[in-house]
């Protein structure tokens, strides 16, 4: 099995007089690529183009050189991927393993038996077998989401795209997600939106955007590595004009700016650099 080419090129998209996206050019296959950004710079509109779900109004969208602009090939790229929305919409009555039994009859796995296996199997890999019987209604949100986690892994997927896969997570579901898409970062590929650095710092690749551009495109460390020489610890009180401050558990500030002559310099973190990369196209920094 061979992880999908995904290729996105000067993608562009407006509802009506607003902008998402502007000439988002993206490549990736293998691996785990996270679009990281805040909230409405864009992550979810860009995933939904590339998850086949909606077209863009420019630019060239292609899962391993199929054009979703033709139906034959939207149908085909459909079924190598996996994708996961942010909200996930369940009809309450459903049984668990109904609502991922209806995904693997989309996806065209016409043998029943097989088809069945598959079912038990991504339930089983998010940790909800046991639950096969029980309503849809009935799962706490954190299930829910595990329980769309499992729809998308039907049918091993070459292309997974998930929208903010962590939310509503507990910590043992967050580590139960990772673990999944550890195991196939070699055979997929993982798109996923997330607006939390700490969900980025594991991944292969980072996509920051930003009012619907990209503002960054790199590695993890590349991506902490902008904001070197900018972050440091600082007995009592801040000097004014600092970025960001926060008080450590043993009285010390670190902080976010330009250091004074005598500051104690530390290793920057991902979030760090992510804020200097926002500052710096913002023109602020």
């Amino acid at each position: 099995m061979k992880a999908s080419h995904v290729f996105v090129e000067s993608v562009g998209k407006s509802f009506g007089t607003r902008t998402a996206l502007v000439d988002v050019t993206l490549l990736a296959q293998g691996g785990i690529t996270a679009v990281l950004g805040p909230n409405g710079c864009g992550k979810s509109t860009l995933l939904r183009c590339v998850a086949t779900v909606m077209e863009p109004d420019t630019g060239t969208v292609a899962i391993d050189g199929l054009d979703p602009r033709r139906e034959p090939e939207r149908i085909e790229a459909r079924r190598r991927l996996g994708y996961a929305p942010q909200e996930a919409g369940f009809d309450a009555r459903l049984r668990v393993f109904d609502a991922v039994d209806y995904v693997g009859v989309l996806k065209g796995l016409d043998d029943t038996r097989r088809r069945r296996r598959s079912v038990f199997e991504a339930l089983d890999r998010v940790g909800l077998a046991e639950r096969v019987g029980e309503r849809v209604g009935d799962l706490s949100g954190g299930m829910r989401r595990r329980l769309v986690l499992s729809q998308t892994l039907l049918g091993s997927p070459t292309l997974l795209v998930l929208d903010e896969p962590g939310a509503g997570l507990d910590p043992d579901e967050r580590l139960r997600l990772r673990e999944v898409l550890a195991e196939r970062r070699r055979t997929t590929t993982v798109l996923l939106a997330t607006h939390l650095t700490d969900e980025a710092a594991g991944v292969d690749t980072v996509i920051v955007l930003g009012a619907g551009r990209v503002l960054f495109a790199g590695g993890p460390a590349r991506l902490a590595a902008h904001a070197a020489g900018r972050v440091w610890l600082q007995t009592g009180f801040p000097p004014p004009g600092v970025r960001a401050t926060w008080q450590q558990a043993d009285g010390r500030h670190r902080c976010l700016g330009h250091p004074p002559p005598d500051a104690e310099l530390v290793e920057p973190t991902l979030e760090e650099g992510y804020l200097i990369v926002q500052e710096l196209v913002a023109g602020v920094a």
